[in-house]
């Protein structure tokens, strides 16, 4: 039987890391470890609204997912699958990243 293939989803993906600041914040994550948006404001530069917009859209695709801790949440890259297609993005190894 045939592997079957969304390919809406997969675009979708696809047009979530498609922007430099999204691929900023999911390459940190991945990298750091830096899991909410003021440890993410302060290492990148960008305000927390910029953030929190970008985050919305990469929760949205299925890329981040987020859980509440207090009055923090905190993020990480969804899955494997995620972390290898920046990886190959960048040029880097997948085994490198925090997940």
């Amino acid at each position: 039987m045939e592997k079957q293939i969304d390919y809406e989803e997969r675009a979708a993906l696809l047009k979530a890391l498609s922007n430099p600041v999204r691929l900023q914040i999911v390459h940190g994550l991945l990298m750091s470890g830096c899991r909410n948006v003021g440890c993410m404001e302060a290492s990148t530069g960008m305000s927390q609204s910029c953030i929190s917009q970008h985050l919305q859209k990469l929760r949205a695709a299925n890329v981040v997912t987020a859980e509440r801790s207090g009055n923090e949440v905190y993020y990480q890259v969804a899955s494997r699958e995620v972390a290898s297609l920046v990886a190959d993005l960048l040029g880097e190894e997948a085994a490198s990243y925090v997940l």
